[in-house]
């Protein structure tokens, strides 16, 4: 019989004993309301702490689009996923906004599988910005542990390349927050991957907005 024991800690009400339907649909409403009140502080307390860098790092990544760069992403399972909305949102923003060139490394599956199969999965972002990446680009990458060797291996890889580094984590840090190959990291401090996550978004749609307005507001128009 499979482990239940931690989906049972997220979501307690769907293992309790027999209980009438109010009873259920009150748990669940007072579970919602608990969770987004912690991804709302959680996110309040990131933006609070990192505000000011937040908007050095958009400056940054302004200046390297406007001198005609481009953004790679990368991450690993949910945060492969993240990494694919980073580069869509600011290659294919809604409206009016500027769309700036961007490129997720965990797109082209058959580079993704060809470069674990043959070489080894902890160099399948070094290897891609090493054929992709050119001084001055952007490379962000995402990791709810910091920990991840591929994501270490890109940043080296990266930090060699003379790209601008720009690392989402959650926890402490992990090994992200070691290194001195990223140029603007981020922590979310929380050991649930979900809120992780979800604070991650809120990072990195900011850091979209906060570039597209330094482009706007001074920043020469790319050459």
């Amino acid at each position: 019989m499979a482990d239940t024991t931690g989906v049972e800690s997220l979501y307690p009400f769907l293992y309790a004993a027999p209980a009438d339907l109010d009873a259920v649909l009150e748990e669940v409403r007072r579970s919602t309301v608990a969770k987004a009140g912690e991804i709302v502080d959680l996110r309040r307390e990131v933006l609070e702490r990192d505000g000011e860098r937040l908007a050095a790092c958009a400056e940054a990544m302004a200046a390297a689009f406007a001198a005609g760069r481009k953004l790679l992403t990368f991450g690993n399972g949910g945060s492969s996923t993240d990494a694919q909305d980073v580069a869509t949102t600011f290659l294919h923003p809604a409206g009016p906004r500027r769309p700036l060139p961007a490129l997720s490394l965990t797109s082209d599956i058959a580079v993704v599988t060809a470069l674990s199969n043959d070489i080894g999965f902890e160099v399948v972002f070094a290897r891609q910005i090493a054929a992709f990446g050119r001084t001055g680009d952007i490379a962000m990458g995402l990791s709810t542990s910091g920990n991840s060797d591929n994501l270490v291996r890109a940043f080296e890889e990266a930090s060699r390349r003379g790209l601008l580094t720009v690392g989402l984590a959650g926890y402490e840090g992990g090994k992200m927050a070691e290194l001195d190959t990223i140029d603007h990291l981020f922590v979310v401090p929380s050991a649930s991957v979900h809120r992780i996550q979800e604070a991650q978004t809120t990072v990195y749609h900011v850091l979209w907005e906060l570039t597209q307005s330094a482009l706007v507001n001074g920043q020469p128009s790319s050459s």
